[in-house]
């Protein structure tokens, strides 16, 4: 087993394993792997074009009974920064989002205890009623496996109610590193585990409701936690083919419990890991490139290593942000960076679809 073989293996289509992908990360230099995972990137994809979307992020609360060791966001219900938006406020951002020429919006916040079924349900059938163009990308594993418990209902039943008030997908949010040792080190002992967010979005994939994967590394996990993480979305995928795209981003320590703890990811790291996730996630089409984290200048080299999309504007975003990471980009940004790079930018929706 040579690096050159198992990329010519995964370059031909053909499944890698736990241990080749091992050996890619040990042994394979930048240049070979980007320029395999950009040969798949063409093969499974418009090899001539990248995608954008505009889409906002809402955090419609910050309080959060998880206090996670990697984030700077949440806040304790008694905080004097602690907020749920009001409605009105809400529909605010998504009316401007609109005229933004935005598609999608991306509903996320802290797992508040006092919020029950029908407030999510509520502001679902609000926002529909008001904004029936707007595709409602919605509540991440906390939220929904909380709701579960606190309601003690079926995870299925929870979404099946989310998406009868108007829920259209679910986002990758809580994955952080699907290897529950790391897990243990950085999270809430009570959040999902690697088995409990592999079952929210299996179920929601049994629903016929699309989700995505994604990915947030360099909390000082051994490279064999991010194999261990390809390899559960990568079988999940096998069984529901749900997911529409894989999104990965490095961890921002700026303001958490582990700020100095772990040493920072830098941008060759975040290529190399992201070429790796191109050429492991075979039954994947899309792998979102993380300008968000690594700034625009890595975001266009993502394009490169295996990236077929750069995600979106970002009208607004608070949680990386709150990490002291506040990169920008307008839409016209946008589209000359993909140009800059020798594609095609291509607005989408949040499925994919083009416009």
């Amino acid at each position: 087993m040579t690096v050159s073989g198992i990329l010519d293996k995964a370059g031909a289509g053909e499944r890698i394993d736990r241990a080749e992908i091992e050996l890619l990360f040990a042994e394979g230099s930048l240049l070979e792997l980007g320029q395999a995972a950009d040969a798949v990137r063409r093969r499974k994809t418009d090899a001539g074009v990248a995608s954008y979307i505009i889409d906002r992020n809402i955090n419609y609360t910050n309080v959060c009974i998880y206090r996670c060791r990697f984030c700077a966001f949440y806040r304790t219900r008694d905080a004097s920064d602690a907020y749920v938006l009001p409605f009105s406020e809400i529909a605010d951002k998504v009316a401007e989002t609109v005229a933004s020429g935005g598609t999608g919006i991306l509903l996320q916040g802290g797992v508040h205890p006092d919020l029950r079924m029908e407030f999510y349900e509520d502001l679902l059938r609000r926002l529909k009623a008001r904004f029936p163009q707007i595709h409602l990308h919605a509540f991440s594993v906390p939220e929904i496996w909380f709701l579960a418990k606190a309601e003690r209902l079926p995870v299925s039943e929870v979404i099946s109610r989310l998406m009868a008030a108007g829920l259209e997908s679910i986002p990758g949010g809580g994955a952080e590193i699907l290897e529950d040792e790391t897990r243990r080190r950085i999270l809430s002992r009570a959040k999902a585990s690697t088995s409990q967010w592999l079952e929210v979005h299996g179920a929601a994939h049994g629903l016929g409701l699309r989700t995505t994967a994604t990915m947030m590394f360099g909390v000082g996990e051994p490279i064999a936690a991010r194999v261990e993480h390809f390899l559960g979305v990568r079988d999940l995928q096998d069984r529901t083919g749900g997911f529409t795209a894989f999104i990965p981003w490095t961890f921002q320590d700026r303001g958490t419990d582990l700020e100095g703890d772990v040493e920072p990811v830098g941008g060759l790291d975040y290529l190399r890991t992201l070429a790796i996730a191109r050429l492991a996630l075979d039954n994947i089409d899309h792998v979102q490139g993380s300008w968000v984290t690594q700034g625009a200048k890595i975001g266009q080299l993502s394009l490169f290593f295996g990236a077929d999309d750069l995600g979106s504007i970002m009208l607004e975003e608070n949680v990386v942000a709150a990490a002291g990471v506040r990169f920008r980009m307008s839409q016209r940004d946008m589209e000359r960076t993909i140009r800059e790079a020798g594609l095609e930018p291509r607005q989408r929706r949040t499925l994919y679809e083009p416009l």
